[in-house]
């Protein structure tokens, strides 16, 4: 695991991230470990150093989309080849992702995204259950997916990453879309990077709920399509607006 980074986006984290990153530390040796503190009010920052850990804090909370990009960005400023991403809450077993950055490392793939639901996933004959709101919104997720990706792809929100320096600057700019593991999908293969999805053990959500359920569901079943069919046009147009205003500014300098 030399030159790998492994990194976690953490919200008020404080009571899961010592049992993650114990996890990590036993799994992933030769890692370093990141934790991005998303503006906690908690000991998040605190537990992540007593966990061994380098902490990233923002003043105040980004969201998942902020805290994503600057995981990538301190890999790819860092210098390393290899980058992780592992969730805050537990779900992401670390020996699951060690095999993931093993796939990367021995250049099968510039990409690896663990997946719940390729045949495979599980671990003892146990595989992810999801509800019946996420069956449905998943079922179409992937055809969306297959017609806008060109490929297949049954884990489109799955946050499990391993990828390669390749990827790094790709997905180290900032997301525009509410759905950030999608647009990174839709990055990937327009810059025909090597995808892989591997088949993987994930933990049942312990706390909090589901966002396929009810009306969210659907809301968020939008918000995929639109980053799918309209994220590069959003991502263009908002580069265009940060220009446009470094362009008014710059003039009034001195």
């Amino acid at each position: 695991m030399s030159g790998t980074l492994v990194f976690i986006p953490a919200w008020n984290e404080e009571r899961s991230l010592p049992g993650v990153l114990a996890e990590a530390r036993a799994d992933l040796p030769g890692a370093d470990l990141l934790v991005v503190d998303d503006g906690s009010t908690d000991g998040t920052a605190t537990a992540a150093r007593e966990g061994g850990a380098d902490v990233v804090s923002f003043g105040e909370n980004r969201g998942l989309r902020a805290g994503i990009a600057e995981g990538y960005r301190q890999a790819l400023e860092r210098g390393y080849d290899y980058c992780g991403r592992l969730d805050a809450d537990g779900q992401h077993p670390a020996a699951e992702l060690a095999r993931m950055l093993a796939l990367v490392g021995d250049d099968r793939c510039d990409v690896a995204i663990g997946s719940r639901f390729l045949p495979g996933s599980g671990e003892d004959g146990e595989r992810y259950r999801p509800t019946p709101e996420r069956i449905v919104g998943t079922s179409l997720l992937r055809l969306l997916m297959r017609l806008r990706l060109g490929q297949p792809i049954s884990d489109g929100t799955s946050g499990m990453y391993a990828v390669n320096r390749k990827a790094l600057a790709l997905l180290a700019d900032p997301y525009v879309c509410e759905a950030p593991e999608v647009e990174a999908l839709v990055r990937i293969t327009d810059a025909r990077l090597r995808l892989l999805e591997v088949p993987v053990h994930m933990r049942q959500r312990e706390h909090g709920e589901s966002s396929f359920k009810g009306r969210r569901a659907v809301e968020l079943v939008v918000t995929i399509g639109l980053t799918l069919f309209a994220g590069e046009l959003m991502r263009r147009r908002h580069q265009r607006r940060q220009q446009g205003g470094l362009a008014r500014w710059l003039p009034w300098r001195g």
